[in-house]
């Protein structure tokens, strides 16, 4: 099975791509992608949030869009024969240690290229009561947009999922060398992480293709640029 790990934590440690203390925090994340090997299906860095922006009610606003403390500053998708196995994955990520790993079962998920790491990463946000069940009807209406909006976007998608519902999900930390879990995702917050597209294209197309992503009324889009490797 595959599990999206999102990786929380606080803005600044994400926040200068290039300068030593970044290359540090690299060289941990590479160190885990030793341990993990072909079990990291895909994986990302993003650029700060100031860098990216979102979609809301049709409206674009340019980052900073969030006063959290804390940000999603990468993710990975793991491939585990089951939860207590990603668990042991998500564990050896250096943010569990600093921040937390939202790790989240993978309903659907498709990669063009497996090599591909760059440009955009859109992470469709609704509230937590929203997130429909894999065959219910509100799952199909859902994938009925998606494919339509597939369908006339497909020359700049290089990838995408969808997510199992915010009950599903699992919240790892590691404190002392001590593995915490939590039920859910990390934060109580009014939306979660409900899906994620890769695109490979300029800003203005991403800000194009961010107005037409299907989302729910109360929905929201958080569009990042990928840190190149």
């Amino acid at each position: 099975m595959r599990y999206l790990a999102v990786l929380i934590g606080a803005e600044n440690e994400y926040e200068v791509p290039g300068t030593p203390e970044f290359d540090a925090a690299i060289a941990g994340y590479d160190e885990f992608d030793r341990f993990a090997g072909d079990a990291v299906a895909w994986g990302a860095a993003l650029h700060p949030v100031k860098q990216g922006f979102a979609v809301r009610g049709g409206v674009i606003t340019d980052g900073p869009f969030t006063e959290a403390a804390e940000v999603t500053g990468g993710l990975y998708v793991l491939t585990a024969e089951d939860l207590d196995a990603a668990t042991e994955l998500a564990r050896r990520i250096p943010a569990a240690s600093d921040g937390a790993i939202e790790l989240w079962p993978l309903a659907e998920w498709q990669l063009q290229d497996p090599s591909y790491t760059e440009n955009w990463v859109a992470l469709l946000r609704e509230p937590a009561r929203d997130t429909p069940t894999p065959g219910t009807p509100d799952w199909a209406d859902g994938a009925k947009a998606h494919s339509e909006f597939g369908a006339a976007y497909g020359s700049v998608i290089r990838g995408g999922g969808a997510l199992h519902p915010a009950s599903a999900a699992t919240t790892v930390r590691v404190r002392g060398g001590q593995l915490l879990l939590t039920d859910g995702p990390y934060a109580e917050a009014a939306e979660v992480v409900n899906g994620l597209y890769l695109f490979e294209c300029d800003e203005d197309t991403a800000r194009e293709v961010a107005l037409h992503l299907p989302v729910g009324a109360e929905g929201g889009v958080e569009m990042r640029p990928i840190v190149s490797m």
